[in-house]
């Protein structure tokens, strides 16, 4: 097969791109269509994955934990807690139990809650729980007999603030309920940026839990939730813990273990294929533009039949003919997916600047609108100020934003090679183009 010269190519592709088009629009159309696509699709799953790894790191470090080992006997767990964060893989491991529970405030009705009792340094043992754990009102304080500490949402509905007492109504587990003398006194109020859980979370001491149901003769067990230096090596320190199990024999008796994979699989599952139809439907720009890139080549093809010919004359091949346009689809695609990414970056780097400069300039169109159209006539206030994800609406503190690496490169693949595989089908017109017919009655 005779080697091609891609110098030669690229020389006469060049020529044919800068002075070949001087009257069409469609490339700069293709270099713009790809951009948008490109810069869209770049926005768009970044704060995609912002809010999505939101969750998922409110889930895995408030509630789920990496792995969990359920069934623990509680005169095992410091035995056990001691060997498993000895564990090279192990960052922290902390003891719980929960239980549903309804709560009453002194002057409002009743509210449901989970109630996870921890110890009274579960901050210190998981700082992953506490640096998701933003405190609004007094301290994470448990040390206090029957103390508690609520979620902000959860505070609000029951109407109490730090300080204050509530009772709680009834105990999952057949464990007493509160009366007046054994009030509960809020000690600290937190935000997580998770809606259910600061609506229906709170906290109490693994001491005070215990001494709510005296009477229970049963063995009093715990979960232990443990957090992984790296949670995407659950399988590996799944493997070092079950040894640990198996080395205390009967004492693990009934005990199992899990990893997030398993109890948040369709939650997570949900995620994946949410982002992944997301990919679908602004990929279809892409699917557009290269259907208009393929047009505009094929057009190309047709009408330089001439050209085609007297370069096939002068003994050009036909793999080398069709690499001309084929580089007009790369450059196009090079160009379109280039233009696209960078202001893409930019924006996805500095969200929050961007949505407040485009509310800015929203709101300086209405303000002006209205007083052209109102002000001057006698007409009603002014306009409330627009907000893309506005506070009273949506639970947003600031508008989240993650860039993932090999998703960049993706999306810059896919504008890159919606035009160079669109260039490529379209120029396969070249190989039946015959020079000695072309250029007969020329």
């Amino acid at each position: 097969m005779k080697r091609l010269n891609f110098n030669w190519i690229a020389f006469v592709a060049g020529r044919h791109i800068s002075h070949g088009r001087k009257n069409s629009p469609s490339p700069v159309f293709s270099v713009l269509g790809i951009a948008t696509g490109v810069l869209a699709l770049t926005i768009i799953i970044a704060v995609m994955n912002g809010f999505q790894m939101g969750f998922i790191d409110s889930i895995l470090e408030i509630s789920s934990a990496h792995l969990r080992i359920q069934g623990v006997q509680v005169e095992d767990e410091a035995y056990l807690s001691a060997r498993l964060r000895s564990l090279p893989e192990v960052l922290s491991v902390l003891p719980f139990e929960e239980h549903n529970i309804l709560l009453r405030g002194r002057q409002s009705g009743v509210s449901g809650a989970l109630l996870r009792a921890v110890p009274v340094n579960a901050l210190e043992l998981d700082t992953g729980l506490r640096d998701r754990l933003e405190i609004e009102g007094g301290r994470f304080n448990l040390n206090e007999p029957f103390s508690i500490v609520l979620g902000a949402e959860l505070a609000r509905r029951l109407m109490v603030n730090v300080g204050d007492e509530i009772s709680i109504l009834s105990f999952s587990g057949g464990i007493q309920a509160s009366d007046d003398d054994n009030m509960y006194r809020v000690s600290g109020i937190f935000r997580s940026h998770f809606y259910e859980y600061d609506l229906s979370w709170a906290f109490i001491s693994l001491e005070t839990a215990k001494a709510l149901n005296p009477d229970d003769n049963s063995v009093q067990k715990h979960t232990l939730a443990i957090k992984l230096n790296n949670r995407w090596q659950d399988q590996k320190a799944m493997e070092e813990i079950l040894s640990v199990l198996n080395s205390m024999g009967e004492y693990a008796e009934g005990v199992t273990l899990s990893s997030w994979r398993d109890y948040n699989r369709a939650f997570f599952g949900a995620l994946r294929t949410e982002k992944l139809m997301m990919f679908i439907l602004v990929g279809l720009i892409f699917i557009v533009v290269g259907l208009n890139i393929f047009q505009a080549q094929r057009r190309t093809v047709l009408e330089r039949r001439e050209e085609i010919g007297l370069l096939r004359a002068m003994g050009a091949s036909d793999r080398a003919v069709r690499f001309i346009f084929v580089w007009d689809g790369f450059v196009i695609g090079l160009l379109g997916a280039g233009l696209g990414l960078v202001p893409g970056l930019l924006i996805a780097f500095n969200i929050q600047t961007f949505f407040s400069l485009l509310e800015a300039i929203v709101n300086f169109f209405i303000i002006n609108i209205n007083n052209l159209f109102f002000y001057n006539t006698g007409g009603p206030g002014g306009p409330e100020e627009f907000s893309l994800f506005s506070p009273q609406i949506f639970y947003l503190k600031e508008i989240p934003s993650r860039v993932i690496a090999h998703e960049v490169i993706l999306i810059f693949m896919f504008g890159f090679l919606s035009a160079l595989l669109a260039a490529w089908f379209a120029s396969g017109k070249v190989s039946a183009a015959r020079p000695a017919e072309v250029l007969r009655y020329e």
